[in-house]
């Protein structure tokens, strides 16, 4: 919306407008009335009105800020220098000068990507006050003395939630595009973003769930998860995959890949170019993946001692009666990582040695610094979901699903929130975020041992504090050689607490830190000769140490990894059809589990 440019005007359709009214005012109708049946049978009035103690902490961070005058003052007086500076320099563009801007929004905050935010004097300034108040309201609270360590992460947490959710861009009459798009449409997008809204609210029964992808564009099997390969072996809570290979020899040593159950495996496997699980394949691996079940309320007993005797412990036996192979090379992704250093630790214990190399994808193992997820672990949340967990069984995959998309709020949450409701688009066609959106619940008795051990008590890090199978495990037992591969903007597995675990093990360990984040910084192709990743032959104590001495090389770390576990591939031995192993095939991959949506 620059200065000189007017927009075409449409007027709307009078019939049209009035169609649209009636059918939004018929499903705004029922949603209320299910809305308020739902809100009647769980008894809201009786429940805790602020479960995540949220208001506490800011009430405390109130207290104490009150407490020291002169500090709020002081940045009062920061604040209103700011905007002088910027009414000044604002009346400057006006009258047709040149002004610098006081603020400007950081070289990826796509909210401001559209010219008119530039261009135009009065979105400028928006703009630019939305940034001033936006930088003192963060500073002012990050500057309180006085809070404990976990208060202080959940004020800044949650003042930066509603910081982003003030942003002008998120509403019509201050997001130039929104109203450019309204002027030239006639307010059709409004229209139509209305329908979206109510369409997303009908789908989550009530709760808002915010629609990132166009759903029927993917299906697991057709498009999406499509290497071959065959379904060998199942237990409750997981089917063994075995691929079909594509090299006439493979590797010796199979590999097993243990993703995590908060997410589908498939991550590894979206489509053929981006294809961690074919790219495995056709580098001559023998690939096993782990594909879990979506549990429902029969399996809310299942606990993590569960999920490694029948998920790596029962794959093991599995691999080596289809391929009459003992030993295998292992990778685990995120909590499928966690899951493999404890069942590493577990066999040490047992000396079980079959796992004879383990790659680790973001896993944490050391949670002394769990990152923003920490937020969520206190023993007022954790009764919160275990009381939510007890009326079910399990954890709604949703809930999950709304906790991660928080740590990214403005790509994740308010950019879909412009273009869906207010521009009234529909979601593009992307596999990741299809992906991201096909949530999987966790079993009751697994999840509260998980947060309770791990995330708030950090026991898997101290010697004899976790117990599997009745055996205390110690990961300083662990001398398997290892791969720790992390990524530098991780938000759910900082790298810094990565390069912590990395030191538990007595083992030699690898440590390669990916650019990118959680997901893009381990699924990067080199064919897409993206990003870069930085290597090191020394493991010193503390990770500034680490990135100081490394090497950067441009492209995908995936060659790096692929000659590293060479190393224990044993040589080579013909092709291994899954279709003629020791056991029968019960599916063609991906297999049933993976085809289990909730959503």
């Amino acid at each position: 919306m620059a200065e000189n440019q007017a927009p075409d005007v449409k007027l709307p359709d009078p019939v049209e407008m009035s169609r649209a009214m009636t059918r939004i005012a018929e499903q705004s109708q029922r949603l209320v009335t299910e809305f308020l049946s739902r809100q009647a049978a769980d008894g809201v009035g009786a429940k805790n009105p602020d479960p995540m103690g949220v208001g506490h902490a800011f009430l405390e961070m109130t207290t104490r800020m009150m407490a020291d005058p002169a500090k709020l003052m002081k940045a009062q007086m920061t604040l209103w220098q700011d905007y002088l500076t910027l009414w000044q320099r604002t009346t400057q563009r006006f009258f047709g000068q040149e002004a610098e801007p006081v603020i400007a929004p950081a070289k990826d905050d796509r909210r401001f990507k559209d010219s008119a935010w530039d261009e135009n004097t009065l979105f400028d300034f928006i703009k630019q006050s939305y940034l001033l108040s936006a930088r003192w309201m963060q500073s002012t609270v990050n500057e309180v003395d006085g809070l404990d360590d976990h208060t202080a992460k959940k004020v800044d947490f949650y003042t930066r939630q509603f910081v982003d959710a003030m942003a002008p861009s998120n509403f019509v009459m201050t997001n130039p595009e929104v109203l450019r798009t309204t002027i030239e449409t006639g307010g059709e997008n409004l229209v139509k973003g209305l329908e979206h809204l109510l369409k997303d609210l009908e789908r989550g029964k009530g709760e808002l769930r915010i629609s990132m992808t166009d759903y029927d564009a993917f299906q697991v099997g057709k498009n999406i998860a499509v290497t071959p390969g065959k379904v060998v072996f199942q237990t409750s809570l997981m089917q063994l995959i075995q691929y079909t290979p594509t090299t006439p020899e493979v590797n010796k040593r199979p590999l097993m890949i243990v993703p995590p159950w908060i997410n589908k495996y498939y991550i590894l496997d979206l489509r053929e170019k981006n294809s961690f699980i074919k790219w495995a394949v056709d580098q001559g691996h023998t690939v096993f993946v782990l594909s879990w079940v979506n549990p429902d309320e029969q399996l809310a007993a299942k606990g993590f001692e569960d999920y490694m005797v029948e998920g790596p412990l029962a794959a093991l036996d599995a691999i080596e009666k289809i391929t009459g192979e003992k030993d295998v090379n292992a990778i685990g992704y995120c909590l499928g990582g966690t899951l493999l250093a404890s069942t590493l630790a577990y066999m040490a214990a047992k000396k079980d040695d079959r796992i004879k190399s383990a790659t680790f994808f973001t896993t944490m193992l050391d949670f002394t610094e769990a990152g923003e997820l920490s937020v969520f672990i206190d023993e007022e949340q954790l009764t919160m979901i275990e009381n939510q967990m007890a009326q079910q069984g399990y954890l709604d995959g949703s809930k999950m699903a709304t906790t991660f998309n928080m740590l990214r709020a403005n790509d994740l949450i308010w950019s879909f929130v412009v273009n869906n409701y207010l521009l009234g688009k529909d979601p593009f066609p992307f596999d990741l975020l299809y992906w991201n959106s096909d949530s999987t619940r966790m079993p009751a008795a697994m999840h509260s041992f998980y947060l309770r051990n791990m995330y708030q008590k950090n026991l898997l890090a101290q010697p004899g504090g976790v117990t599997l199978g009745g055996v205390p495990i110690d990961l300083r037992a662990v001398k398997t050689p290892s791969f720790f591969l992390s990524a530098r903007e991780d938000h759910i597995a900082p790298w810094k607490s990565t390069y912590m675990g990395a030191h538990l093990f007595t083992g030699p360990v690898k440590f390669v830190l990916a650019a990118s984040g959680h997901i893009a910084g381990v699924v990067n192709p080199p064919a897409a000769e993206k990003y870069c990743y930085w290597t090191n032959a020394k493991l010193p104590k503390t990770s500034d140490d680490w990135l100081k001495t490394a090497d950067q090389t441009p492209g995908s770390w995936w060659p790096e990894w692929n000659k590293w576990v060479g190393k224990f591939s044993e040589g080579k031995v013909p092709a291994r059809d899954p279709s003629k192993g020791g056991l029968p095939v019960l599916d063609e991959a991906p297999g049933s589990y993976a085809k289990v949506r909730i959503v």
